[in-house]
């Protein structure tokens, strides 16, 4: 092998601790035969080393080789600037950079960038300052001057400073803002390069240095230095216009890495903020959720999903999906998030809530599309209602391992307006736990969505045959295990995945009684209080509860024209609900001395762990909790 094969390449970057440097990418065809044209006559001993120039160096039997032709050049160039905009991010772009230019072009070559580099219009950060990003050279595999060379400007603890200020009226400044590049034996660029590199960063003599600004679309983001050794071929006057070629590219792709990237961020960041930061901990229901964004080609999505609580301890599970990627796909998923929580604040069923959506997109615009799940959850009755529209199926995966998915009524894609919704009831068995997905975790280019549903189910039943027929499989874990099932090809959409575990209450934890709107009704609501209590050992709340319930049920009873509900619940708290048909909402304020009602609110907020009122559709309901005894901190929570 000769010493023109056993050449090596490395890069390194000297402020964030990096891995050794890959190997050098494989190069697309057109660009493998470009830059293989250009380095024809690679270095060797006392000959002139690969570059676009080189005439007037004498070859082998003291011959002068042939002059690039302006061809090898443009193909050069073409070449190297595909390979630059191939990267996606600032880092790839910068290294594109870096690998298609030595050793084709130059033998070394540093690059500086503004620190912190400015976003679109945002006003640069004073003062001006760079930042050694990367550094790449060409390594020989028998170092001698001309490793050692490269070596003492780029070599590991080369002398090369890794910020730099750029000072008002200095030599660099004058250079940056020239725009042009100038070798290195130019007059302004032999006081310029100092001020870049170190005073102590010894330079090639001649024109065998190149220091190239890079300026993006509004002002300079960062300076290029590239670099030959002593035996190879100074650089000719045509090489600044292959390195301002290179520098105009690098830095316009630079720009618009750091535009998207900050968009990406910005976008991620909103639809992030527009999740829940918790799940509700509702009675009778355990809940687990994730969110994963999409791949780096597709980035932020429209994806949400929502756990709202419910009067009569129920609970509206929401998953949706807003068609697009964007920062305006985040915000719609925003506007139905909000619009979902509202309309089930009025305990709408799931096919009313989805009309209302299907309104409020068209309100939006034509083009303003989304899928949503919407079930609500009743622990008491051990029964879900689902809506659907146009959503993946959820999951049933049942207490004995067996994954059903459930047949929902599909429905029309919110936003197409004048379609109707319908619901339909099913059973929810405790110890069963319910999914809801979007169709990111089950559909990509590798699937069809039904083939991907199928094997989510298959994945659920083997997860469950895990911990046996009588104990379901740990929510989180669950949640896990799905996602594993993802592969390397199956991020291009984003993820929201919403897991229910019905746990229920059982008949007898619970009271349920009807008053008559009369004078009676709340001395008759403390008698049947008393009795719950007695029956479930929990005579200590007797005294707190006769006197919450019958304040509550007075001020139903004022109102009310139609029977009053009153029930309670007996979970990991004592819930008491009192229901009427009056949609006025009671309110909390003080009393005077001299009024003679008005303190029943007052003394539900004082006594009770929790208390609140929620309109419905019929009316509203009036409720409180209070803690068991010897529950604890953890029911107080």
């Amino acid at each position: 092998m000769t010493e023109q094969q056993s050449t090596s390449h490395e890069g390194r970057q000297p402020l964030v601790a990096r891995p050794h440097e890959r190997a050098r990418p494989r190069q697309e065809p057109e660009e493998e035969s470009a830059m293989a044209a250009t380095a024809a006559g690679g270095p060797g001993p006392g000959v002139p080393g690969p570059g676009l120039s080189g005439p007037g160096v004498p070859g082998p039997g003291g011959t002068p080789p042939p002059a690039r032709s302006e061809g090898d050049r443009l193909r050069f160039v073409g070449a190297a600037t595909r390979r630059i905009a191939r990267g996606i991010d600032l880092d790839e772009i910068v290294l594109g950079l870096c690998r298609a230019t030595v050793p084709t072009f130059s033998d070394a070559i540093l690059v500086y960038l503004r620190d912190p580099l400015p976003v679109g219009d945002e006003r640069p950060a004073v003062p001006f300052m760079l930042r050694l990003r990367r550094t790449d050279r060409l390594r020989l595999s028998s170092e001698g001057p001309a490793g050692e060379e490269l070596d003492a400007v780029v070599g590991e603890g080369s002398p090369a400073q890794q910020l730099c200020e750029v000072l008002s009226g200095g030599a660099l400044a004058e250079v940056l803002r020239g725009v042009r590049p100038v070798f290195g034996d130019a007059a302004s660029a032999r006081v310029a390069l100092p001020e870049l590199l170190g005073a102590d960063c010894g330079l090639p003599d001649g024109r065998r240095a190149i220091l190239a600004p890079l300026r993006g679309r509004r002002r300079v983001i960062g300076a290029a230095v590239f670099l030959r050794r002593p035996e190879r071929a100074a650089f000719e006057a045509n090489d600044l216009l292959v390195a301002a070629q290179l520098a105009t590219h690098t830095a316009l792709g630079i720009d618009k890495a750091v535009l998207y990237g900050r968009e990406a961020y910005i976008a991620d960041e909103l639809q992030r903020t527009m999740l829940p930061d918790s799940l509700p901990r509702p009675t009778g229901v355990k809940l687990a959720s994730r969110y994963l964004p999409a791949a780096e080609t597709a980035r932020v999505g429209g994806d949400w999903y929502d756990a709202i609580p419910l009067p009569g301890s129920r609970v509206a599970l929401v998953v949706g999906d807003v068609m697009g990627h964007s920062m305006t796909s985040a915000a719609i998923m925003g506007q139905f998030r909000t619009t979902a929580q509202t309309l089930a604040g009025l305990d709408l069923p799931p096919q009313e809530v989805l009309h209302h959506l299907d309104e409020q997109a068209q309100r939006l615009g034509t083009d303003r599309m989304a899928t949503c799940m919407y079930a609500v959850y009743d622990p008491v009755s051990h029964r879900i209602t689902i809506a659907n529209a146009g959503h993946p199926p959820p999951i049933l995966l049942h207490l004995g391992g067996r994954a059903e998915v459930l047949r929902v009524p599909p429905g029309a894609p919110i936003g197409v307006g004048g379609v109707d919704f319908e619901a339909v009831e099913l059973d929810a068995p405790a110890g069963a736990t319910l999914l809801l997905y979007t169709d990111g975790l089950v559909e990509s280019r590798l699937r069809d969505v039904w083939t991907g549903i199928e094997q989510l189910r298959e994945r659920l039943a083997a997860t469950a045959q895990l911990t046996g027929p009588d104990h379901p499989p740990p929510l989180e874990a669950l949640c896990d295990d799905v996602l594993d099932m993802l592969g390397p090809g199956d991020r291009d959409d984003d993820i929201a995945l919403l897991a229910a575990r019905f746990d229920g209450i059982a008949p007898s934890d619970v009271a349920y009684w009807f008053l008559e709107p009369e004078e009676q009704a709340p001395g008759r609501a403390r008698r049947l209080a008393r009795r719950a209590l007695e029956r479930w050992g929990l005579e200590e709340l007797s005294d707190s509860v006769e006197l919450l319930v019958s304040e509550v049920v007075t001020n139903a009873v004022r109102y009310a024209e139609r029977p009053v509900t009153l029930r309670l619940l007996r979970t990991d708290v004592l819930r008491c609900e009192v229901g009427d048909d009056s949609p006025q909402l009671p309110r909390q304020r003080r009393a005077r001395d001299t009024d003679e009602g008005g303190r029943g609110l007052f003394l539900v907020n004082r006594l009770a762990r929790k208390w609140g009122a929620t309109r419905l559709s019929s009316g509203k309901v009036v409720w409180f909790e209070l803690a068991l005894p010897g529950a604890g901190k953890e029911s107080e929570r």
